[in-house]
């Protein structure tokens, strides 16, 4: 893809990775979790490069990123109603995000919902209003690193 139109989406907040990735559930749900679990890891691995850079900002906005596309799978695999809105309207929304946890966290335990406020607060106060020391991020991200880890049980994707 053109980096001018990589460049504009990102100057007007479109997640490109995002748009793809609920295109392909529409087509193969099975391989959009998978790879949203995937990414979820991945973003976590960065959170935790950055810690190591004592860098707390970019730590936490990782360690959100990981708890979003952990929701994100769960959603699609259990097709919950907010999974169906966010392909309605084509993107997921923080809302969306926070009822998807509620509602799975009734058959799935709290730890979806602890795993989802640590990351929103991670992102909130340790990426956007850069409150948060790395003292401070280090015991909240192992929370999110629990949900992934617990996500990827859920999915059957657990050791890989």
């Amino acid at each position: 893809m053109p980096k001018e139109i990589l460049d504009a989406a990102e100057r007007l907040g479109i997640d490109i990775t995002d748009i793809i990735l609920n295109q392909l559930y529409l087509k193969d749900p099975s391989e959009s979790i998978r790879l949203r679990l995937e990414l979820a890891r991945k973003y976590l691995a960065e959170a935790g490069e950055y810690i190591n850079k004592g860098d707390a900002v970019q730590a936490s906005g990782k360690a959100y990123k990981a708890a979003e596309e952990a929701v994100k799978a769960l959603a699609e695999r259990f097709n919950v109603p907010e999974n169906q809105q966010a392909i309605k309207e084509g993107s997921w929304y923080t809302h969306l995000l926070l009822k998807a946890c509620s509602r799975l966290s009734k058959t799935l335990g709290d730890w979806v919902l602890d795993g989802w406020n640590v990351g929103y607060s991670l992102h909130v106060w340790g990426f956007h209003e850069a409150k948060l020391t790395i003292e401070d991020v280090e015991p909240l991200i192992e929370r999110v690193h629990r949900m992934v880890e617990e996500t990827a049980k859920v999915l059957g994707q657990a050791n890989q």
